[in-house]
């Protein structure tokens, strides 16, 4: 039996020594296939099991990002590369890292979604679409591209027009408010604000579209779908509670504006960013009232009268589902419905924070990406930072110092994380490595 055993082992070793003499470049060294591995990021801090591939190292000031169902990515830029505003990325080997990547789109933004075959993006006033391109090509036709709604204002803050889809064809607009607290002048000691705010008419609020129909405005053809917000970068329809998600910019400045009333600590902690469920109809407060994580309670704003103590006509308004702490820049939102990750992510909601300028003196905070489990459509236990260390230093003094900062996020279609950096435009893609 020894023996029938030793000859079969004798014949396997003869067997594999053959194919290796025989192969194409015997007798020379070739190079590796490419891997994942070698464009790992170890600088990202992830749970454990966690990897961040570099995917590209500077795209452009990357916004938001979409992923195709065959890998492509696409990329809105907030300033032009090589004279374009879109950045579309293909990995052609499998190796996580993009190959190939072409410029296209004459505008600048921030949105950008696939949707029912479409490539949509925004500029700072108009929404537009490309058809998906077919075969090899990767950059959609400039000359097909589609205006689907126009005629929003032309603002100088809280211009970005981020979007999203839900299952029955509406497409959802954020137009933020063009102001702090709706005061005149904006930001200045002393300045009353207006009451009733005029503009929560066509700005401070999400608009809601049919996705499908060329050539619409915001004054003839919207639908306010929600109201007094300042301005949500970060919206998301979540399909498996059937409802809109968007998490807000809180308003600015309350210890320089009113020293009397708030300190440098309590600027930097207030109001806080809140994860909201939105309804039709639903009105959130902006400008009278933000919301104070620390008495979990909607607070009358002091342009209104406010001592940072009363409620008032705040009493009633509809609360976030999570508040974190104030001025870290919720600039996006994904809910993970794959199934790559571990099961507590499943159903989760991973959020964006692109980082704070008005915690000073103090130092400023956000610049990760935060994770909050969810069940039923409703956060199920704490949120935690899932991928930090993204700014590349330890404190951040100003916005200015961050090597990094996070402003969107996409699911691929194998279940990956990806995330845009906005400084560089440095592309993540999160895998589980298990």
């Amino acid at each position: 039996m020894r023996k029938i055993l030793y000859l079969i082992l004798l014949a396997l070793t003869v067997w594999v020594m053959g194919c290796k003499n025989t192969s194409p470049d015997a007798g020379s060294e070739t190079a590796a296939e490419p891997t994942a591995s070698q464009w790992v990021d170890a600088s990202i801090k992830l749970p454990a099991g966690f990897q961040a591939i570099t995917v590209a190292d500077s795209i452009g000031r990357a916004r938001h990002i979409a992923v195709r169902d065959n890998g492509d990515i696409y990329v809105q830029l907030s300033v032009e590369k090589n004279g374009k505003g879109i950045a579309a990325l293909r990995d052609e080997n499998g190796d996580g890292h993009a190959d190939r990547i072409e410029y296209f789109g004459s505008h600048t933004g921030t949105g950008m979604a696939i949707y029912n075959g479409f490539l949509y993006c925004s500029s700072n006033t108009e929404v537009y679409r490309y058809p998906l391109p077919e075969g090899g090509q990767l950059a959609p036709d400039e000359s097909q591209r589609v205006l689907i709604v126009g005629g929003f204002p032309d603002q100088r803050s809280h211009e970005a027009k981020s979007i999203t889809f839900d299952q029955e064809g509406h497409l959802f607009v954020n137009v933020g408010a063009p102001s702090n607290a709706c005061t005149e002048p904006d930001r200045e000691k002393g300045a009353k604000g207006q009451s009733p705010c005029p503009q929560l008419e066509w700005q401070g609020g999400i608009w809601r579209f049919d996705a499908n129909r060329p050539a619409q405005s915001q004054k003839q053809d919207g639908l306010r779908y929600a109201t007094g917000l300042r301005n949500c970068v970060a919206v998301e329809w979540n399909p498996a509670g059937n409802s809109l998600y968007a998490l807000q910019h809180g308003r600015d400045q309350l210890s320089f504006l009113y020293p009397e009333l708030y300190s440098d600590e309590d600027n930097a902690e207030l109001p806080a960013e809140e994860f909201l469920q939105i309804d039709k109809g639903d009105d959130f407060g902006w400008p009278y009232c933000y919301f104070d994580q620390r008495k979990g309670q909607k607070i009358l704003a002091p342009e209104y009268g406010g001592d940072g103590k009363q409620q008032g006509r705040c009493a009633g308004i509809k609360q976030p589902i999570v508040a974190f702490p104030g001025h870290m820049a919720p600039n996006d939102l994904v809910f993970y419905s794959a199934a790559a990750f571990p099961e507590k992510y499943r159903q989760g909601a991973f959020i964006a924070f692109h980082g704070s300028w008005n915690r000073s003196p103090l130092p400023q905070k956000g610049y990760f990406v935060a994770f909050v489990p969810m069940k039923d459509s409703r956060p199920s236990g704490e949120w935690e930072i899932f991928a930090d260390n993204i700014a590349g230093l330890e404190t951040v003094p100003q916005p200015s110092d961050a090597r990094h900062r996070p402003t969107g996020l996409a699911i691929g279609p194998d279940g990956a994380l990806y995330i845009a950096d906005s400084v560089m435009g440095k592309i993540w893609k999160v895998i589980y490595a298990g």
